[in-house]
């Protein structure tokens, strides 16, 4: 959460003196309005039903929020195994959004078994690396890691329509 806000986490340890871990964060570039509400709901253009694939337990979490807090059913999943099981039920699903870089099963080896169960499930590809692997066949809609709530609200209502 520290790096998707445009800070970072330190960890150092020392045996037999213990660890110490800091926070840091951005500092504001603005004074926060005085009467505006503590958290303002995002405006929730439509409900979505959305496959959520990572196999970090940290992001899968935080990214679950985001997009429940955004007005969306997530059901989340920690491999492309487990996501073409529920590809392949009954389960409505709108959208995928996947990680990229995962064991077993990288996101584009995913998107290309769910084009063959779903060809037309709109596939949102998250990843931090700026180039995908030579010969990648297929052309999908991209969000680059870190992301904030507000990027990824932007890609979904590009994709969602």
């Amino acid at each position: 959460l520290a790096v998707q806000l445009g800070g970072a986490l330190q960890l150092s340890s020392t045996l037999g003196k213990g660890t110490t871990a800091t926070l840091l964060l951005p500092v504001a570039t603005s004074a926060p309005e005085t009467e505006a509400p503590l958290h303002r709901a995002p405006k929730v253009e439509r409900s979505a039903v959305i496959l959520f694939v990572d196999d970090d337990p940290l992001i899968a979490m935080s990214t679950t929020e985001m997009l429940e807090d955004l007005g969306h059913h997530v059901i989340g999943v920690s491999s492309g195994r487990h996501a073409l099981d529920i590809l392949r039920s009954e389960q409505p699903i709108d959208l995928m959004m996947t990680d990229h870089v995962m064991p077993g099963m990288t996101g584009l080896e995913l998107a290309a078994a769910t084009r063959e169960v779903r060809p037309s499930l709109p596939i949102l590809l998250a990843t931090g690396y700026a180039e995908l692997p030579e010969g990648s066949q297929l052309d999908l809609p991209r969000l680059a890691k870190p992301y904030h709530q507000d990027q990824l609200r932007d890609r979904l209502d590009q994709m969602l329509g």
